[in-house]
């Protein structure tokens, strides 16, 4: 409880005195601008780095999306994580400069200076699966064949790959300037995770691409996979992004490679990895089924592996939409419509949909029985309504404007159960399981502000904005009036 009653602020300069300014809380407030746009930047996500989370075991080198250990150690794909991930960097794309880019090896207009050992060979050969030029190489009994880069900060790196042998790899060697250190990043084909090795002084972090024998695109941030790799070690994860260089690369191995790229960033790159493992995961209810167990409130309603997630859904939607605005793609547009089939299924038959006092239908994070009304998962799943009614072809839309409407209804009837008088409560477990209120902590507290805000841009009724803005001045410390 210490956290909730500390104070944090600074000294600001106005135009003839200093003052200080202090809030509950670090996070922020962001105040729209203008009106949202079903195709722009998603809320505030382009300050969001999901790949940097505790919670975040690595990016799978298979699915190129977030691994969870949020509520299972081993690790699991979560729906609602490989979606902000997605989001996360699509807004950065939009928000951020053009990226850095240099193609090193596309087997035809660029060719790099390979070091290839005696016994071992490159060529450049037509491909007939691409239908393009790539590199073949075989490094035979050699310790493999190499590539020496430039001096150079940027980190993320690009590349088609597939093998011939069973036992192909390819190493990405990062240099520490500062400790002159070396550590490789290898990608191998092998159905392992991420493992990390530390034998005699040595270190390296290993992740499996699974069968490599079909072309397979990977985008890397090599920084986020060394530091994961030290993370899982028990090292720690303070490596500094700005003093780690791509020293060199090494392939060992048969196999055919194209397209190798180093650049600052691939926002797009990782966001259709995204939208693209949410194609192929979706059930045929139209849902991503979230495979662990889920405890709430001390197992007074737990959820067993299986469950949907209206967040989850809505965010989904929101990236979906998104991926077929930007690629005109037929199939991101049928799994965002698909998805809204659990919105009109109840909670106790596999649903998201429950109902308040039998009258206000409510989108639920978790669907519990009987319900637990989370706040900020069920605006978020609204926003996702809103882009499919936003950017589907009209005659397309299908129930999406009346989930969105009959949301907003019970959205605005029940916003006052949630306001304490000082801040405001995470869901309503007080009333439907009879516990103690959940208080929102002061950074959920936020998201309920800035999502409250977003939607005023869409909908004039005041009571959006009055709400916004006396919980935003919870943070600053009034309270409700009292007796």
């Amino acid at each position: 409880m210490m956290k909730y009653y500390e104070v944090y602020g600074k000294l600001t300069k106005s135009k003839s005195h200093e003052q200080f300014e202090w809030s509950h809380s670090y996070s922020k407030v962001f105040k729209p601008t203008t009106p949202y746009n079903a195709s722009g930047m998603f809320m505030y996500f382009s300050n969001y780095n999901v790949e940097v989370r505790d919670r975040v075991k690595c990016i799978s080198a298979t699915e190129g999306v977030p691994v969870s250990t949020q509520w299972e150690a081993s690790g699991y794909y979560y729906p609602v994580q490989v979606a902000q991930y997605g989001l996360s960097h699509y807004s950065k794309n939009l928000s951020e400069p053009p990226p850095k880019r240099k193609v090193l090896e596309d087997g035809n207009t660029f060719t790099a200076k390979w070091q290839v050992p005696k016994g071992a060979y490159i060529r450049r050969n037509y491909d007939s699966a691409k239908l393009t030029h790539v590199l073949e190489f075989n490094s035979r009994d050699s310790a493999g064949i190499s590539l020496r880069l430039k001096q150079g900060t940027d980190l993320v790196l690009s590349f088609d790959l597939r093998f011939l042998s069973m036992n192909g790899s390819m190493t990405l060697f990062l240099e520490d300037r500062d400790r002159s250190q070396i550590f490789p990043v290898s990608f191998t084909c092998s159905s392992v995770l991420v493992e990390a090795h530390n034998a005699s002084g040595s270190f390296s972090t290993i992740y499996g691409m699974g069968n490599c024998q079909n072309w397979n695109r990977l985008t890397r941030d090599l920084h986020i996979d060394l530091v994961k790799g030290h993370v899982l070690s028990g090292r720690g994860k303070k490596l500094s992004r700005t003093k780690l260089r791509v020293h060199h690369l090494l392939l060992k191995g048969n196999g055919q490679l194209d397209n190798l790229t180093l650049a600052s960033s691939n926002h797009m790159d990782m966001f259709y990895s995204s939208a693209d493992w949410l194609v192929v995961h979706q059930d045929s209810s139209g849902g991503w089924p979230i495979g662990v167990k889920r405890k709430i409130a001390s197992g007074r309603a737990d959820l067993d592996p299986g469950w949907y997630s209206a967040m989850g859904q809505g965010q989904a939607m929101s990236l979906l939409m998104r991926a077929f605005y930007r690629s005109g793609k037929p199939h991101y547009l049928e799994a965002a419509l698909k998805g809204m089939q659990p919105f009109s299924k109840s909670s106790t038959e596999g649903g998201v949909r429950a109902y308040f006092m039998n009258q206000y239908p409510w989108y639920e994070e978790y669907p519990t029985v009987p319900p637990s009304f989370v706040l900020n998962g069920f605006i978020y799943s609204l926003i996702g309504l809103y882009d499919v009614v936003s950017l589907a072809p009209p005659n397309q839309v299908g129930d999406a404007q009346l989930l969105f409407d009959q949301g907003m209804h019970s959205l605005k009837k029940l916003l006052p159960l949630f306001d304490t008088g000082s801040g405001t409560v995470y869901d309503l477990r007080h009333f439907t399981l009879g516990l103690a209120p959940n208080i929102a902590r002061w950074d959920y507290h936020s998201t309920h502000i800035n999502q409250l805000l977003l939607l005023s841009t869409i909908d004039s009724d005041p009571i959006l904005t009055n709400v916004a803005e006396r919980w935003i001045s919870y943070m600053s410390g009034k309270r409700a009036a009292h007796n």
